[in-house]
């Protein structure tokens, strides 16, 4: 079930090295996965009857979500326009919170017998590790803004808001919401000035079978648009996509890339 992004192309390798046999769900942005996938459909959200009667065709065993689906675009959606699947799903939810929605998918699809997969099988090794990870060591200052974001990062994801912070000596300059990561990085960053702190975070009860939180060569782009010191994530939780260009894009940048340890 295929997104916007590089992700669904990168699973898809990796599933594939692993011997499943792949069909591919292509909704709006999913990028061409010819070539990787035995078959490629184009689907849409407000069309889920079509995609369940074609996972039942396919016999497909198990689903994994992956790329970025958006929450703006899913908020506007009138649900009028929705077949009756999306209306049913919408109401198991019960709102249109993501990980909400995520649950209402995933039990839809346990009654069909569709095991629904983490997605660490195939991104694990990307979760970033603890300390410093390219550029150099944050001073003190600039550690008391990691911890500050940390705590915030966690409560905002704990009440499934969001999962990205900017922080600016201390205070806190953007909480992430349905804009996502890069946007949230602009707007606390201009608010900031420069030599603002920027932390990602999970809740303690993520589900990584409905997204693995990551940052990358983009991420650093953003950051190091807004004069950003430090980018820290939490380590093993959130995965550094690319992590070699990443890497390089931070050292270029005079960006701080590093993995804390968020305490369980």
């Amino acid at each position: 079930m295929c997104g916007a992004g590089a992700l669904p192309a990168l699973v898809a390798e990796r599933a594939r090295r692993q011997g499943w046999r792949l069909v591919a769900f292509a909704f709006d942005g999913a990028p061409d996965l010819g070539g990787r996938a035995a078959q490629v459909w184009p689907a849409q959200l407000t069309d889920l009857g079509a995609v369940l009667a074609r996972l039942r065709e396919a016999a497909v065993e198990a689903v994994v979500l992956c790329g970025r689906f958006s929450m703006p675009a899913v908020l506007r959606t009138p649900t009028a326009a929705a077949d009756p699947v999306a209306r049913a799903l919408e109401a198991r939810a019960g709102s249109r919170v993501d990980a909400r929605l995520a649950g209402a998918v995933i039990g839809t699809l346990a009654t069909l017998g569709i095991e629904v997969l983490d997605q660490r099988r195939f991104l694990g090794d990307l979760l970033a590790r603890p300390g410093r990870l390219a550029g150099r060591e944050p001073t003190e200052p600039e550690w008391r803004d990691v911890r500050r974001g940390l705590e915030v990062a966690r409560l905002a994801a704990e009440a499934r808001v969001g999962q990205t912070v900017v922080v600016c000596r201390g205070a806190v300059t953007a909480v992430e919401a349905v804009e996502g990561t890069t946007e949230a990085i602009r707007r606390g960053t201009a608010l900031g000035g420069p030599g603002a702190v920027i932390v990602k975070a999970v809740a303690r009860d993520h589900d990584y079978r409905f997204d693995t939180p990551l940052v990358g060569p983009d991420t650093v782009a953003a950051a190091a648009a807004g004069g950003a010191a430090v980018l820290a994530v939490e380590a093993g939780r959130v995965a550094v996509f690319e992590p070699e260009a990443t890497a390089r894009a931070a050292e270029r940048a005079g960006l701080s890339l590093v993995g804390v340890d968020g305490g369980g």
